[in-house]
């Protein structure tokens, strides 16, 4: 389904029914910005993939707020009924609150025991394998643990996020202890499968991998992050995955390998799926 793009003077209509005004000198100059670009993979997925009665997974972060945001709208709206929600960080939490969803959490009779029929959530980085690097926003563990559950999970990113090969186009993150994290930063570094990769402590905000602190972030379940950067692309995810989850100090790691159900991908040209 493409992007819908009209251009009518005096504004424009782009899907979703974002509204723009447009001086004549603009034209057929305008462009998508990103947050357009993410509103409309966000409704997209919740449209095609929500239905009455089921029990979602909300993902966390700039696209899938958007996704909420539709949960929301729609229930408000009356055009979706008994739906139960489970968030994946504090600040979906909230969010949801705010919009009125139902929510619980795993392993609750609510949550049909953790039978979630559908999960949407963004990616930070996405291989043609569909492959993921989550938690650039710090809630790879919060995020993992309900996907997982999810008989379907869909991914809904902007195309800059594709990529030929996971590590060099986003750091990988990886959840820690705070104990001896200096020695779990190093463990990590010395993995095989990690090779050429570089470990560094995440400080400040725990949403965002910029150094914007000088204490270390610490993440909704108390714990540290490490951020892995990569010049090339890890050759095995899944081997690296596995590598991870068996050190000791580490407590979760932002690789999602053979979770996707689809991938929905906005670009400048409309919005394309894989599969």
């Amino acid at each position: 389904e493409e992007m819908l793009l009209t251009l009518a003077s005096p504004s424009v209509v782009l899907g979703g029914g974002v509204r723009l005004g447009v001086s004549s000198r603009a034209g057929l100059a305008l462009m998508a910005t990103q947050d357009e670009l993410k509103k409309q993979v966000g409704y997209k997925a919740v449209d095609d993939y929500v239905k009455s009665g089921m029990v979602v997974g909300l993902g966390t972060g700039s696209t899938a707020a958007f996704a909420v945001e539709r949960v929301g709208q729609l229930l408000k709206e009356g055009k979706l009924t008994d739906i139960v929600a489970i968030p994946t960080s504090v600040r979906t939490k909230e969010q949801a609150e705010e919009l009125g969803i139902p929510l619980t959490t795993l392993g609750t009779p609510e949550s049909r025991f953790s039978k979630i029929d559908v999960a949407i959530d963004g990616a930070d980085a996405v291989d043609p394998q569909l492959n993921l690097i989550k938690g650039g926003g710090g809630a790879l563990f919060r995020e993992k643990i309900v996907e997982e559950c999810a008989e379907k999970f869909i991914v809904i990113v902007d195309d800059s996020k594709m990529c030929d090969g996971l590590g060099p186009s986003f750091a990988l993150p990886v959840e820690i202890a705070p104990f001896c994290w200096e020695h779990t930063m190093r463990a990590i570094a010395e993995l095989p499968s990690l090779k050429g990769g570089k470990p560094q402590l995440r400080l400040g905000s725990s949403a965002n991998n910029a150094v914007d602190g000088k204490d270390p972030a610490v993440t909704d379940n108390g714990l540290y992050i490490v951020d892995v950067f990569f010049d090339t692309p890890i050759a095995d995810a899944p081997k690296a995955a596995a590598e991870l989850k068996g050190l000791c100090g580490v407590f979760e790691h932002g690789l999602f390998c053979g979770m996707t159900t689809s991938v929905i991908i906005a670009g400048k040209d409309g919005i394309s799926q894989k599969p």
